[in-house]
């Protein structure tokens, strides 16, 4: 298969004052605001409604609702089995142009009509600012969308390089046999449409279950595929609770892949569960899961100060901190930190807190009540410990939002509690070190956290920087230098982690998509033998 459609990285817009995308992005926002929608859930194209629902709620105004959806118990979900299997059948059977062409629609629909109203949602529902919507919910999922089909091109041009005389050798791409369960996470609505359109395009079908609290994009998503030309049933969308959806498809015979975002406790329990029922399955299921992260900057002496300190606001509290590759933990030099501190405390104070509604904000509010409890238990513990100084923020209210303000802790133990664990809002922990142990400081960085998902180093010591960066081989399946450890472009940074940050399948290139292929081996021979008499058979 050849073709001359070769991706390129989506723009970002810019959305500066008196722009017309500006204007038009702001309409959209307040009309899905002034709206309250009912979701159903999506089986083979039908709208089914069913009695439990939940509601989709703004976070930075939680008494908002947007819309009701509507939650898919034990017989929804073996409806939306069912209906993938039958789908599977002709699904299976279509060809990769084909599928290309839907999703390379998709990508145009998304860069036209559709952007202004899944960046809108994603604003709203995620509370996110028109950046870092931009950047997630229009640029991010249009290069998955265009890139994937291109790598998947790749992939099935690759054919054996050897055909002896009289024989055809080819490979077949397969899709899995059976379905696969996409579960998909609340913090970028990129990730979530990418989790089940990735085995899509492979020729699988999929169930897609969103996190709870980010129902509403997804679901605009799923329109856009619809008219986009993808079949029904191709994707059955089924929003419910873990329980009630997650445990029936994980123990189906015919479960052939998880595709799956999200916390590593959860991630963990779908490996077990899995493995119990092991002797279940048709076919073993096809295991990717991208999870938590306890991410790292590792500053050297040489640095500059004003790159680390824009480094150190942006990684650590762009979008809350609520993106498993956010700068969590700082290790800086002890020398510089009165002059990194003054200019990186002064430009925090310039950071406004609010409604992404408003276009100053560079904060909003992290998603729901239960981040908003877990985020505050961390401050609350490092305000009371002997080991922790709270050096800006710590302050918070949920009254009318789940506002926290940008926290950073200085702590005396490389070990304390917020340097170890991943918190998942705008927290950075900071350990000061003496320049003279770097070697022990780059072990320290190493060892100190379970996950190994993204992290930094920053300097103008070129040898310092490379030996930080062998030395942290297996600490980071992103690994920057002189930059922020976040903002992984499709194309250019495939993104994942190792470790306890999950299988490192590298969402935004080939890699990913061979998980969701089974390959034929096709030999065809043109000059059959016909006498099982090898030459050496023959006597002297």
């Amino acid at each position: 298969m050849n073709t001359n459609q070769k991706a390129v990285n989506e723009p970002i817009k810019s959305y500066e004052p008196g722009s017309n995308e500006r204007r038009t992005l702001q309409a959209k926002y307040d009309e899905i605001a002034s709206e309250v929608i009912e979701i159903p859930l999506l089986i083979g194209g039908k709208e089914i409604k069913t009695e439990e629902q939940g509601k989709c709620v703004i976070p930075h105004d939680h008494q908002h609702v947007l819309g009701d959806f509507h939650m898919a118990g034990e017989s929804e979900v073996q409806l939306a089995i069912d209906n993938s299997m039958e789908t599977w059948n002709s699904w299976s059977k279509v060809t990769l142009e084909e599928r290309t062409t839907i999703f390379r629609k998709a990508a145009e629909l998304l860069q036209g009509p559709w952007r202004d109203t899944i960046n809108a949602a994603t604003m709203l529902n995620q509370s996110k600012n028109a950046f870092q919507a931009e950047i997630d919910s229009a640029c991010e999922l249009i290069d998955f969308f265009n890139f994937n089909c291109q790598f998947a091109e790749n992939i099935y041009n690759n054919q054996p390089l050897i055909s002896p005389e009289g024989v055809k050798n080819s490979l077949e791409y397969r899709p899995l046999e059976g379905f696969v369960f996409a579960i998909t996470p609340f913090n970028f609505t990129s990730i979530a449409g990418n989790l089940p359109c990735a085995p899509v395009l492979m020729g699988n079908v999929a169930l897609w279950k969103p996190a709870s609290s980010a129902v509403l994009p997804c679901y605009y998503i799923m329109e856009m595929l619809k008219e986009a030309g993808l079949p029904d049933g191709v994707i059955n969308f089924i929003p419910g609770s873990g329980s009630k959806v997650g445990d029936p498809v994980l123990t189906n015979p015919d479960l052939a892949g998880v595709h799956f975002t999200g916390s590593t406790q959860t991630f963990q329990h779908i490996w077990k569960t899995i493995g119990k029922n092991i002797d279940r399955y048709k076919t073993y299921p096809r295991i990717v899961g991208e999870t938590g992260g306890k991410d790292f900057c590792l500053a050297h002496e040489s640095v500059d100060i004003s790159e680390l300190a824009t480094a150190m606001i942006r990684g650590a509290f762009e979008f809350q901190g609520q993106k498993c590759s956010a700068m969590s933990r700082a290790y800086i030099p002890s020398t510089i930190w009165d002059e990194l501190k003054d200019l990186y405390l002064s430009e925090l104070e310039t950071v406004k807190i609010g409604s992404p509604r408003d276009f100053t904000n560079f904060m909003n509010a992290v998603i729901d009540k239960n981040a908003y409890d877990s985020i505050v238990e961390y401050i609350d513990h490092a305000k009371i410990s002997p080991d922790a100084e709270i050096l800006s923020g710590g302050s918070y209210d949920d009254e009318t939002g789940y506002f926290i303000e940008p926290t950073t802790i200085l702590t005396s133990d490389p070990h304390f509690k917020t340097m170890e664990e991943e918190i998942f809002g705008p927290v950075l922990t900071i350990f000061l070190y003496d320049p003279s142990d770097w070697e022990q400081t780059i072990q320290l960085v190493d060892s100190t956290s379970p996950y190994a998902l993204t992290g930094c180093v920053m300097g103008s010591d070129e040898s310092a920087i490379k030996q930080a960066k062998d030395d942290l081989t297996h600490s980071a399946g992103n690994f920057y230098i002189n930059d922020k450890p976040t903002g992984a472009v499709v194309g250019q940074q495939p993104f994942g982690g190792s470790r306890a940050s999950g299988t490192n399948d590298k969402a935004g290139s080939e890699l990913n998509l061979q998980r969701w292929i089974s390959i034929r081996t096709v030999k065809e021979t043109f000059d059959t033998p016909k006498n099982y008499r090898y030459p050496f058979l023959q006597e002297d």
